[in-house]
């Protein structure tokens, strides 16, 4: 492995408030019953970011050989996971609430003679290891955001009666492990999917715990990550987003020997079959390089979406934020951006109330917001993070001056993202359908923009791509008409599915 060591807070989107959701759709080996008895249940809760959902993703093929199938009803599960994020703040506290609600499950099932094992993994048990199993005696095992491969054997010492902490940063094994997987014969998958390519951080900001509960930076070997792609790819996955703590600083060992940067990777990606489109999430500006800008510029299958994290406007607050860039900085790699890809829509990261932002500072941030024009953003008030350095920093701004400031930030980022939907109007593009909608004969799937977009037409074209005109613009979603005379052919059963038109 070859190592560097940010990702930034994990934040609430503008428009749609985040929160827990519930990893329950098998995603790997078909379960059995195998030699560890007969068929169980586990039910993974995930917190956070899209790396927790892919990381959820991974247990449940971890624990499929085991026996294990996955469910969307804890009430149902022989076992239940809570993959937790350290980001948002009184996380731990969170977690430990949902514990209590488990606890009650737990007794409620073995009144009728039912056994349910609760684990606890990712970054807050990397953060509180053994404290989480003197606080909720009813964990079994604790088990850290670079330990979940050891899941099975974990599983098996607790079920011996001990409680089981596993907190270890052995992220080599994992990645060793992740490769072993992703050449096993896979289920069809949903048309979307992430793969993790970097873990870890090495910029330390001050804010950010995961220097901290993810440890340095670490890039997978290239040739694990195409192999996994390919097995994707054949199994119906029609766009993968890489994901990373700080993705664009990737640097994996290539098949040739030398080091392959992040634009080199997604070449190569492009070369596989059937996978039509990619996306790669979250960067740091520093790392934005020449190639990768180029790759936006020459990739056809690089969609025109870049999530590029700048936190504030203001150089004094970027310095105390240990950032390493400045607004000045932010705006030149835009311009170069922007001259390789005309039609990029980009998506930013913005914390407000850091210790010491004064208004004039705020004022600076909410300056750059208008004269960058964000399709998406996501912003949140600072926290305190225990253990990093913000958290004892001087003059911690008072929390009604924070909801004020990030009321007002919002409300720019809003209508900015209102704008860009309504640019759309009128324009044919290409969708990615993923799934049914809400109502009966609805389709939803997605822009190159990463925009919903819903439309009337058959469930069957679900994991095809197609052209649509935008008719219509809704608070959150485009609304669509497919555009006559496209191939419609049935592909519910094709795997992979067919190719499609350029994205």
């Amino acid at each position: 492995m070859t190592r560097r060591p940010e990702q930034d807070q994990e934040k609430t989107p503008s428009a749609v408030p985040a929160g827990p959701s519930s990893s329950g759709k098998p995603s790997g080996d078909t379960p059995s019953s195998g030699a560890k008895g007969n068929l169980r249940k586990v039910f993974v809760r995930t917190y956070g970011c899209q790396m927790n959902v892919y990381d959820s993703e991974r247990m449940n093929d971890v624990l499929a050989p085991e026996g294990y199938q996955a469910t969307d009803v804890m009430e149902d599960a022989d076992l239940v996971i809570l993959n937790t994020c350290h980001i948002r703040e009184k996380a731990a506290e969170k977690v430990y609430s949902e514990l209590g609600r488990i606890r009650k499950v737990k007794e409620e099932r073995a009144r009728s003679g039912k056994d349910m094992m609760v684990g606890v993994a990712g970054c807050v048990a990397q953060a509180e290891g053994a404290e989480i199993s003197r606080r909720a005696p009813i964990v079994d095992l604790v088990v850290g955001p670079q330990s979940y491969h050891q899941l099975p054997a974990l599983l098996d010492k607790a079920r011996q009666g001990s409680k089981v902490v596993e907190t270890e940063f052995d992220i080599d094994a994992k990645f060793d492990h992740l490769s072993a997987q992703a050449v096993k014969p896979v289920l069809r998958r949903a048309p979307s999917a992430f793969l993790t390519v970097q873990e870890g951080c090495d910029k330390f900001c001050t804010f950010c715990v995961v220097p901290y509960t993810r440890g340095a930076e670490v890039s997978r070997p290239a040739s694990q990550i195409l192999e996994e792609a390919r097995r994707m790819a054949e199994a119906g996955v029609r766009e993968i987003t890489l994901l990373g703590q700080n993705v664009n600083a990737y640097h994996g060992e290539g098949p040739d020997g030398e080091t392959w940067g992040l634009g080199l990777l997604l070449r190569r990606l492009s070369e596989i079959d059937g996978l039509d489109r990619l996306r790669y999430t979250t960067s740091h500006p520093r790392d934005m390089d020449d190639d990768l800008i180029a790759a936006h510029r020459d990739l056809k299958s690089l969609m025109p979406y870049l999530h590029l994290p700048v936190q504030s406007g203001s150089d004094r607050i970027l310095k105390a934020m240990n950032r390493r860039h400045t607004r000045d900085d932010y705006f030149r790699l835009l311009d170069r951006i922007r001259e390789a890809a005309p039609d990029v829509a980009l998506s930013g990261d913005f914390i407000v109330g850091f210790p010491g932002e004064t208004d004039q500072d705020f004022r600076d941030t909410m300056d750059l917001i208008h004269r960058v024009g964000y399709g998406s953003a996501f912003s949140f008030k600072y926290s305190q993070r225990p253990g990093t350095p913000g958290a004892g920093m001087d003059d911690q701004v008072p929390e009604d001056v924070k909801s004020a400031r990030l009321a007002e930030l919002q409300a720019l980022v809003s209508d900015q993202q209102r704008a860009f939907n309504a640019s759309r109007l009128g324009m044919t593009c290409d969708v990615l359908f993923e799934k049914k909608g809400r109502n009966p004969g609805q389709i939803v799937g997605k822009s190159p923009w990463l925009q919903p977009v819903q439309l009337d037409a058959s469930e069957n074209l679900i994991g095809s791509i197609q052209a649509v005109e935008i008719v219509e613009i809704g608070s959150n979603s485009l609304f669509g008409r497919l555009i006559d005379g496209q191939d419609k052919t049935d592909i519910s059963g094709a795997i992979p599915a067919p190719a499609a038109q350029a994205g």
